[in-house]
């Protein structure tokens, strides 16, 4: 548990915690808080008590709060009357203590989802439109007049996917960040000055680039995937539908596979991002 480790790292420095467990203190209870800190007037306090059953914080919001919000106040209030300094660690359930990093939107799940979002739609449109194309022998209409058909109506699709995957990521990027606020401001009341100003301090501008540029590598594999399937379609109309359906899901397979890669490659150049 984390109090116990915390106990146990500070008896490492020959420091000499004061441990109050659940049972020996209930940091809801305002008296007993106040009197615990008066009794043991300590140095600091490490507030380790924490809501710890995740899932069940939707069925008990109440208690949840109370513990991790109403408890957490007391001990920073009865803290403050003595001017001792208060310290309230991460839990152990949530994090593991290796990332000094906070989350934030630019982290994997944000270009892989929009890689994967992008995949579906316009990787089903490319597909679809240049299979139709084909077995209506429009492509070959274009050949016929000299029109190189790959570059007319392939390398501008996969151009435009390289080019959109990093804006369509960066927007994704900041409505999170929107998003999260919406969430924070409808629990808490918190300013959105607030709200923005910490989003951004933990963050630099070196956190975005890497993840977000790697998506025009997305991009790439969604259009020349879709592309190749349509300009290769045959059997009419069911060879349409087979080209769409087969563009969505190699080209997220692809992704899916390439960003294993891509991640690696990243943390290898940039081993600030690990």
């Amino acid at each position: 548990m984390l109090g116990q480790d915390v106990v146990r790292a500070a008896r490492n420095v020959n420091h000499e915690p004061i441990p109050l467990a659940h049972d020996e203190l209930d940091i809801r209870d305002r008296e007993a808080v106040e009197r615990a800190v008066i009794e043991n007037n300590p140095g600091a306090v490490i507030n380790c008590a924490a809501w710890t059953d995740v899932d069940g914080a939707e069925s008990h919001f109440d208690e949840a709060i109370e513990a991790n919000g109403t408890g957490a106040g007391i001990v920073a209030a009865a803290a403050a009357s003595l001017h001792v300094p208060v310290v309230h660690p991460s839990s152990d359930y949530v994090f593991d203590g290796s990332n000094q990093d906070g989350y934030v939107e630019s982290d994997e799940t944000g270009p892989l989802s929009a890689g994967l979002l992008v995949a579906g739609r316009v990787g089903a449109g490319i597909g679809a439109e240049l299979g139709a194309m084909k077995v209506t022998e429009q492509v070959d209409a274009l050949e016929a007049v000299a029109v190189d058909s790959f570059k007319f109506l392939a390398v501008t699709r996969i151009l435009a996917c390289i080019i959109a995957m990093p804006l369509l990521t960066t927007v994704m990027d900041f409505a999170g960040m929107l998003g999260g606020y919406v969430a924070e401001a409808s629990i808490s009341g918190m300013s959105a000055q607030l709200y923005f100003h910490r989003a951004f301090s933990l963050v630099e501008f070196s956190d975005f680039v890497p993840s977000t540029l790697k998506t025009a590598v997305f991009g790439f594999i969604i259009g020349t995937v879709a592309s190749y399937l349509g300009l290769t379609t045959s059997r009419g109309t069911e060879g349409v539908g087979r080209a769409s359906t087969s563009s969505v899901v190699l080209a997220s397979v692809c992704i899916i596979l390439v960003n294993v890669v891509l991640v690696k490659l990243i943390f290898f150049v940039f081993p600030e991002q690990a």
